[in-house]
């Protein structure tokens, strides 16, 4: 896969990385590696990356926005009931 490809997938609609996963049909661990050297290549781009961070639905509890995976639970409340991140890409 092309990480430029990459960036025509992500132009103006956010994606979570399983759905970019399906739509390329590419293991989710291999997505997220090429998504992760794209996002550190952008910075010299004229592109800029937006990303939605991981959220508890039932608490509320914002994730870090450096994960790119969803998490598995909720630190405060323990709920499984999360929201993964949503990852952007827009030009400058």
């Amino acid at each position: 896969m092309f990480r430029k490809d990459l960036i025509t997938r992500l132009q103006h609609h956010p994606t979570s990385l399983h759905e970019l996963s399906e739509m390329l049909e590419e293991p989710v661990k291999e997505v997220e590696a090429d998504l992760q050297h794209l996002l550190r290549s952008l910075r010299h781009e004229p592109w800029r990356t937006v990303i939605t961070p991981a959220r508890c639905n039932k608490y509320g509890f914002v994730f870090n926005k450096e994960k790119l995976h969803k998490q598995g639970k909720c630190p405060r409340c323990k709920g499984t009931w999360i929201s993964g991140p949503r990852i952007m890409i827009e030009e400058r």
